[in-house]
C-alpha cells in the first residue's frame, strides 16, 4: 500500500504569510520556513510581529478567504487521490485552513492549532508534536504504508528523508543546493510524472 504526503503553502497553495505581508506592508512577515529553517524561531517571529502592529486572527483570515489554490492544484490533488492515499503534512493551522481546504475538496490535513484571547489577538501555537512531518511518516511506515512525499522548504525536508521517496517541488534554489538527495521539479505536471515512476505500481497519465 502507498500513500502521498504533501506540504501544503507552496505546494498547493500560496504562501499565507507572504500574501498577508503583501496586505499589510509588513516586509517581516514574509520570512517562512524557506529561510529560517528553525519553526519555532519562525513563529515567535510572526507572532511579536503582529502584537508590534496590534493584527488579529481576523485580519489574517480575511486575507485568507481570497486566495485559491495554486494554478492546477485542485486537479492534481483530485487526480492523486485517484491513484493513492492522500495525506497533506502542513505547518499551517486549523485556524487558517478551511477557505483553502474547502477549495480543494477536503484532503486530509494533519496541521497544528493557534491559541488566541477573547479579544482575537494570537498569543501562542501549539504544535501537533515535535517534528511532526517526520514523526507522521514514521507511524504511517508502522502501518506497512510505502510513503512518496513532496514539499518545498526546509521544514519537508525530514519528511523526504523519513520517506520511501522524496522530492523538492517549486523549491527555491537555497534548498535544492543544500538537498541534493531528492529531485527536484518545478511544476505538479513533472511531480505526476514523478510520483509514477516512483510507485511500485503501474500508474497511468
Amino acid at each position: 500500500m502507498e500513500l502521498a504526503c504533501l506540504d501544503l503553502e507552496g505546494v498547493l497553495v500560496p504562501e499565507i504569510w507572504i500574501a498577508f505581508a503583501e496586505r499589510t506592508g509588513i516586509e517581516e512577515l514574509r520570512a517562512t520556513t524557506r529561510d529560517i529553517p528553525d519553526y519555532n524561531v519562525l513563529m515567535k517571529q510572526r507572532l511579536a510581529i503582529l502584537d508590534q502592529h496590534g493584527l488579529k486572527i481576523g485580519d489574517i483570515q480575511e486575507v485568507i478567504a481570497t486566495l485559491s489554490p495554486l494554478p492546477g492544484a485542485i486537479e492534481f490533488v483530485d487526480w492523486l487521490r485517484e491513484r493513492f492515499q492522500v495525506i497533506i503534512l502542513s505547518d499551517t493551522f486549523y485556524e487558517f485552513s478551511q477557505p483553502l481546504m474547502r477549495q480543494m475538496h477536503w484532503p486530509t490535513l494533519f496541521c497544528h492549532r493557534l491559541v488566541t484571547d477573547d479579544a482575537g489577538r494570537v498569543v501562542d501555537y501549539k504544535l501537533r508534536q515535535e517534528d511532526p512531518k517526520r514523526a507522521s511518516v514514521k507511524a504511517f511506515h508502522s502501518l506497512n504504508y510505502r510513503v512518496l512525499a513532496a514539499g518545498d522548504s526546509y521544514n519537508d525536508t525530514t519528511m523526504l528523508s523519513e520517506a520511501d521517496v522524496g522530492f523538492l517541488i517549486h523549491a527555491p534554489q537555497n534548498v535544492i543546493d543544500e538537498f541534493p538527495q531528492f529531485k527536484s521539479v518545478a511544476s505538479l505536471d513533472a511531480l505526476k510524472v514523478a510520483f509514477i515512476e516512483a510507485s511500485e505500481r503501474s500508474l497511468e497519465l
